[in-house]
């Protein structure tokens, strides 16, 4: 389970850079239903696997390096949103910064089980 989760951290994130990229060069690919679709998928499944997987060695969601992978989710929902929805280049760019930033610290905190990792 824990295989499956982490193929669908790295699927989802490099779904996500090449979705950054296409909305940085306005590719009309973007606008296909399935480019909008797939990622939801992606992202649930790996919700559903995170919780199971937390049920299973008992902790909470709500507390310790969990509480801290979730506000990590929370940016990188808030900068992927951000990244994907804005019209002009430079929020696009803080919005893929701050979005890849999230993802690295959610990573970090995911292999340290710490949510200070640095």
């Amino acid at each position: 389970m824990k295989s499956i989760h982490i193929m669908l951290v790295y699927a989802t994130v490099i779904g996500f850079v090449i979705r950054s990229i296409w909305a940085f060069t306005d590719n009309p690919l973007r606008g296909e239903r399935w480019v909008r679709t797939v990622p939801h998928v992606i992202d649930t499944l790996l919700l559903i696997l995170g919780v199971i997987m937390a049920y299973q060695i008992s902790q909470s969601p709500f507390s310790g390096w969990l509480l801290a992978k979730l506000i990590g989710l929370l940016a990188y929902i808030l900068f992927g949103v951000l990244t994907l929805r804005a019209t002009a280049a430079m929020p696009r760019a803080i919005g893929f910064v701050g979005a890849m930033t999230s993802v690295g610290y959610m990573f970090a905190v995911a292999f340290t089980r710490d949510p200070l990792p640095l």
